[in-house]
Order: structure tokens, then C-alpha cells, then sequence
């Protein structure tokens, strides 16, 4: 089937469900009189489905896939490669493994750096490859750790290994996406190909041979994306969190690379990159006006992508799991965090949906990329405006069925890409002893499933917060993240959580007054997940809880059971 066919496909399937919606909501709004506040809640009903929709969609078409059609998934780009046993053909290419800092902890990385270069000692190619180290940091105490840390990576090179980089930038100009144009601008007519890697990045030898062979049989890829997982982690928020992204990823993904296709996702790291047509088309202008929408754009990678698109260079994600790793946010403070800075750079992306010569579906993409938050605000909007117009007389729904049918179908799509990544393994031969055995796995998805229940309203309402604080002028900008500290104390969460709680308390008590507590019991998700908001980002953050939990084997990845050679290897042979 023509890719062409594809999108017709996935984009009709998309409508007929976005319509059905839509025109059972207009159905509940005639039968309540038309008031304003129940055509505000249809319009924010309208801006929540798609994303919900297009993510049902994507899941359902990848199980299908990956079940009954796992020909099609063996034919995309980079996948046979992948899982070719058979030695890789000889590079006859030099790549350049780029490793950005910003005022991060360097130990930590440069193990990780060293552990990627033993690995590739194992597959004799290591002489095609160059670590290059560019830093943006500008803590003075950083900046001196740095130093030692690539002191000790320089003195333990092979002999057949080209001499590592370092460079220290005095300014921050285009964030990530400007520290590596700078390095293109001077080093880039001497790699073919480049890795960007972030800080908490960590990928197998052959992984990596693998992508670049891929690349060197397709001339017509510019950029080539691994599926990224994460790495085996103590923390209890961490374990919950990436066990749920893990068992959906693979189904979400492949749906997602099927109809996308040439136009498919980047996400900054793990992916090879084609040097030449990227440095001269890629670089990423200085928006007009100041931040939080103008500046320096803080989401880099998929506007990367539609660029590189735009030149005729296709953009392939690999959909199958390799050794290709990242750590995940150890608590929820952090996880909120780096949301907040991906809301504020994909609100940016507003002022490129009209640049010429991009893509149809990688103008898409740019949508999606935005819609994913405006999501998040039109579901906390919907909710707020329900209650209001309750309480002052302006909200007359008559049709209860109809309503709770609503409710219930935008909850099972919401849902869904979890149950089809669930179902997955079940039908995946060996799949649930992956993770731990059917009891385990049964259990750890239940309690995954409570677990991001609590956390979505949580998240949603602070991106709600923050894109409300932008129209204000409030920015983030691009420092160094926690990664490993947890255990946050209460005196933490307080500040950062007190007005979830509130909203939680006051939610509960307007749904009371205007529909008793059968009105409570159906918003009981929502209101609890707010309510006890600072419990639950406390007591995720337990070291304790997250070791006890190992112990018993629940929320476990692949990883654990069975440990790929980079994450055991070590890092100090060469």
C-alpha cells in the first residue's frame, strides 16, 4: 500500500471517529438550550478529542500491524538491520557522537560516554567514530568538573581511536540547537553523519553500526530515530511511569511510522543524522519578539525535522526496541518541569505552521506537536467551565445517557493505547515473562493504570497554569535537570503543589452542590488525583517504596530481567 493511501486512511478513520464525537456532543448541547457555557465546553471538547483520537488510532493500527501484518513493519527502513543477526557490512563513513552540556553533574555522563565507547570497541568500527563534547555550562565549578572528567575520557583512548573533543561556548545562543550548529559550522565538512546524544543518553555499539549502515544504503534518509527506552531505575515514580510509556511505545510507534512515514518524528537524541543536507538546511532562525513565544526556539528537534523534509531528505523512525536508552524523570516535580519547557517551545511552533515549502504531513506534525498541550488546558478549561455554569444556572444538559456515553468513550480512547500495549505483549510470544511473568505484568499494569489516572489531572493542570502564566510573559529556559536525586520533603511539594489541592478540594465541592454526591463520585478521578496531589508526589519519590518494588518485581522492564551488555559493561576497558 502507497503511503499516499495511508494517510487517506489513517486521516479518514480520524474524521469519521473526530465527527461521531462531535456531532454526539452538538446533540447534548441542543438538548440543554444552547447556553454559552455549554458551547464553550463544546469548543474545548473539540480542541481535548483529536490528540486523544489521533492516539487511539496510531495504537490500534500498530497492534494490527505488529499481529497481522509484521511483513510491513520488517520492510521500514532501519528495522531488518535492527534485527539482522548477521555482522553489519564495513563503515566506510565517519560519524561524529555529539554530547551537549548545560550545567549537569559530568561524571555521571562521561561514564555513560565511556560505556558507548567500549561498546563500539566491540564491533571494530571504532576508529570511524569521534566523541565531541560541547558545552554551554556556566557554573564555574561545573565548568572545572568538566574539565577533569574529559581529562580522564582523553587518557584512556585507544590507539585506534580518533582524539575526543572538547569545547566550552561563553553564551547559550540557540540552546541545544545552536551549540551543535556551531560545531557544524567548524568540524562539519569532516563527518558524514552525526549522533546527537543528550546528557542521560546511552546506546549499544551495534545499535549504532547498525543505524549508519542503515543510512549509507539509503542515501535518501536524512534523518534515521531509534525507538528510546528507558534505563532500569530505583525510583518508584520512574518505574511506574516508563513501565506504562514502555508497553505502549511499541504499538503507538509503529501505527505512528506507517502512516507517517518519510515525514516521521525526531527527538533530538539517539538518531544518526545525515551531515551535509542538515547543517545547510536546518538551522532554526531567532524568532522575532521577546520569550516566551519569540527567542531562541526552545523545541529544536521536530522543526529540524519538517526542515530537513522540506529539502527532500526523508525523516524514518526505527518502531522496534533496541539498545538505546535515556532516564526518565526520577519524580514529579521533574517530570512537571520538563513538560512546562516542552509546552513553552512547541507553543513556538505557531509561528512556523506557515512556512513555505514544508510538508502537509509534517505541518501535522507541528500541530499534533502543539495540540498535545492545548489538550491539557481545553480538558482542565472544560471541566472549570462545567462547574461554573452549573452554579450560576448557565449549564442545562438534559440528556444524562448521552453525556456519560461521551464520558465514557473519550476515557476508553484516552486509555486505549495502554490496553493495546498490554495486549501486545500477551500476544507477543514470551512477551509478559519480559516483564516479570503474566501475574506480575497483569498486576503492575492495574496499578499503572490507577497510578496515571492520579497523575494526568496533576500534569494537566499545571500546563494549564503554565500557558496561562505565558500569555503573562512567564518563561523557562534551557538549564540543567535532576536526574537521579529523589525523595523530595514535603516543604518542597507544598509550594509547588498547594494549588492543585485547592483546585482538587473546590472541584469536589462544587460538583456537591450541584449534583450531589453521584456528581462527586463520577468526577472522583479527577478530584483525587488533584486533592492528594502532594502525597502522591511525596510518596513517589521514595527511594524505599521505588527498592520495594524492585524487590517484588513489579512495574519491571526487559532490562531487568535480562541486562543488555552497555548497561553491564566496564566502562574502563579499552
Amino acid at each position: 500500500m502507497e503511503v499516499r493511501q495511508r494517510r487517506f486512511i489513517f486521516l479518514g478513520l480520524n474524521l469519521i471517529t473526530l465527527g461521531l464525537f462531535a456531532i454526539l456532543m452538538l446533540m447534548l448541547i441542543l438538548s440543554g438550550g444552547m447556553t454559552v457555557s455549554e458551547w464553550l465546553i463544546g469548543l474545548c471538547f473539540l480542541l481535548t478529542t483529536p490528540y486523544v483520537v489521533i492516539g487511539f488510532w496510531n495504537s490500534a493500527i500498530g497492534l494490527w500491524l505488529l499481529h497481522c501484518h509484521p511483513d510491513t513493519v520488517h520492510t521500514m527502513p532501519g528495522v531488518a538491520e535492527i534485527l539482522d543477526a548477521k555482522r553489519p557490512k564495513p563503515l566506510h563513513c565517519n560519524v561524529a557522537l555529539l554530547m551537549t552540556l548545560r550545567n549537569e553533574a559530568p561524571a555521571p555522563i562521561f561514564e555513560r560516554l565511556e560505556r558507548i565507547r567500549v561498546s563500539l570497541a566491540d564491533t571494530g568500527e571504532r576508529s570511524r567514530f569521534t566523541f565531541a563534547i560541547l558545552s554551554d555550562s556556566d557554573q564555574p565549578a561545573i565548568l572545572e568538573a568538566e574539565a577533569r572528567a574529559f581529562t580522564q575520557f582523553e587518557a584512556h583512548r585507544a590507539p585506534d581511536e580518533p582524539a575526543p573533543y572538547y569545547r566550552h561556548r561563553t553564551h547559550n545562543d540557540g540552546y541545544k540547537a545552536g551549540n551543535i550548529g556551531e560545531f557544524l559550522d567548524t568540524h562539519g565538512a569532516t563527518f558524514d553523519y552525526f549522533m546527537p546524544l543528550d546528557v542521560d543518553s546511552l546506546i549499544a555499539g551495534n545499535v549504532i553500526i547498525r543505524m549508519v549502515t542503515t543510512m549509507q544504503a539509503h542515501p535518501e534518509i536524512g534523518i534515521l530515530q531509534s525507538l528510546v527506552v528507558g534505563m532500569p531505575s530505583l525510583s518508584a515514580f520512574t518505574r511506574v511511569f516508563q513501565f506504562g510509556m514502555r508497553h505502549g511505545m511499541r504499538v503507538f510507534t509503529t501505527g505512528a511510522a506507517w502512516w507517517t512515514a518519510d515525514c516521521g518524528p525526531y527527538w533530538g537524541h539517539n538518531a544518526v543524522v545525515r551531515t551535509a543536507p542538515f547543517h545547510q538546511h536546518c538551522r532554526l532562525p531567532k524568532i522575532p519578539g521577546r520569550a516566551p513565544f519569540g527567542g531562541f526556539v526552545l523545541s529544536h528537534d521536530q522543526l529540524e525535522a519538517t526542515f530537513i523534509r522540506r529539502a527532500g531528505y526523508e525523516v524514518r523512525v526505527i518502531p522496534v526496541e533496541s539498545d538505546s536508552f535515556e532516564i526518565n524523570p526520577p519524580t514529579l516535580l521533574d517530570f512537571i518541569r520538563r513538560e512546562l519547557r516542552w509546552t513553552q517551545g512547541n507553543m513556538q511552533y505557531f509561528h512556523f505552521l506557515a512556512t513555505p515549502g514544508l510538508k502537509a504531513t509534517s505541518r501535522i506534525q507541528l500541530c499534533i506537536a502543539i495540540g498535545m498541550y492545548l489538550a491539557q488546558a481545553a480538558w482542565i478549561l472544560m471541566i472549570a467551565i462545567g462547574c461554573i455554569g452549573s452554579m450560576v444556572g448557565n449549564f442545562h444538559f438534559r440528556d444524562l445517557t448521552l453525556g456519560m456515553t461521551l464520558f465514557v468513550g473519550v476515557f476508553f480512547l484516552s486509555v486505549a493505547p495502554k490496553l493495546f500495549g498490554a495486549l501486545d505483549v500477551y500476544l507477543s510470544k514470551g512477551g509478559p515473562r519480559r516483564y516479570g511473568g503474566r501475574l506480575r505484568f497483569g498486576l503492575s499494569v492495574l496499578m499503572e493504570f490507577l497510578s496515571s489516572t492520579l497523575m494526568a489531572p496533576i500534569v494537566a493542570l499545571s500546563v494549564t497554569l503554565f500557558l496561562i502564566g505565558l500569555g503573562f510573559g512567564k518563561s523557562v529556559s534551557w538549564g540543567g535537570q535532576n536526574r537521579e536525586q529523589t525523595n523530595i520533603p514535603w516543604r518542597s511539594a507544598l509550594p509547588a503543589l498547594a494549588p492543585h489541592t485547592l483546585a482538587g478540594l473546590a472541584l469536589a465541592t462544587a460538583l456537591g452542590w450541584v449534583g450531589g454526591w453521584h456528581a462527586v463520585l463520577w468526577g472522583l478521578p479527577i478530584i483525587t488525583g488533584l486533592a492528594l496531589a502532594m502525597p502522591y508526589t511525596v510518596l513517589s519519590a521514595r527511594s524505599a517504596i521505588g527498592r520495594q518494588l524492585t524487590r517484588w518485581g513489579l512495574f519491571s522492564i526487559p532490562e531487568e530481567r535480562s541486562t543488555p551488555a552497555v548497561l553491564s559493561l566496564p566502562a574502563s576497558r579499552s
